[in-house]
């Protein structure tokens, strides 16, 4: 069963979602949340697989409750419901450590996909949609750390292919290799950099200045 939490202010949006979740053999509901302190606490209390979370609310944002809650637990997948595709506040929340977004009025089969594939380890944007988000939404970029200089030419080169947002079956096609390879640069790269996904690289990639070289 995959555990999942609903994080929004308004009761009557939590109770559609309730429902829809329910309704599936392989998912239930653990707890629902008005604001983004009860969030972090039942995140806590609960331990869901999977948290839907609205981005404003009262007391705690839905951004600051998703730093929060991925900081204590970094193996948590939040999904963040937004209201426009380019929305400021879902860049903001895959920085906080967000697993991808989708808008409040998806469909009822697009939600319930979202909450099997973040569970499934996979990232819920497309690594090109998120850079798209960083391009409208971008901030003054940093140097980039450490940690990349360590990486090797190869590695380097598979980084900026998964920037483009490349999956990994392009990425062997590219590069004359076997997805197996790929997904083992992939697994190193992200281990050097602290990252936890594909999407996050791509947030690295634009933040220091290394979305070009991946243009």
């Amino acid at each position: 069963m995959i555990r999942v939490l609903i994080v929004d202010d308004q009761a009557l949006f939590r109770s559609g979602i309730r429902m829809l979740v329910e309704s599936q053999p392989d998912l239930v509901c653990v707890g629902e949340a008005a604001d983004g302190a009860q969030a972090v606490r039942l995140a806590d209390e609960q331990q869901p697989d999977v948290i839907l979370m609205d981005v404003r609310m009262p007391v705690l944002d839905g951004i600051s409750a998703t730093d929060r809650i991925v900081r204590a637990r970094p193996g948590a997948r939040v999904v963040v419901l937004t209201t426009f595709d380019l929305d400021e506040a879902a860049a903001r929340a895959i920085r906080a450590g967000a697993s991808g977004f989708i808008l409040k009025d998806a469909e009822p089969e697009l939600v319930l996909a979202a909450i099997r594939t973040v569970h499934a380890g996979n990232e819920l944007v497309a690594a090109s949609a998120t850079r798209e988000l960083f391009k409208a939404f971008g901030r003054q970029r940093q140097a980039a750390p450490p940690a990349f200089g360590g990486l090797t030419e190869r590695e380097r080169q598979i980084f900026s292919l998964a920037a483009k947002g490349l999956s990994n079956t392009e990425i062997a096609r590219t590069e004359f290799v076997s997805e197996a390879t790929v997904k083992t640069h992939i697994s190193r790269i992200l281990a050097k950099l602290g990252l936890r996904d594909r999407v996050q690289l791509v947030v690295f990639a634009y933040e220091h200045g290394l979305a070009g070289e991946a243009a």
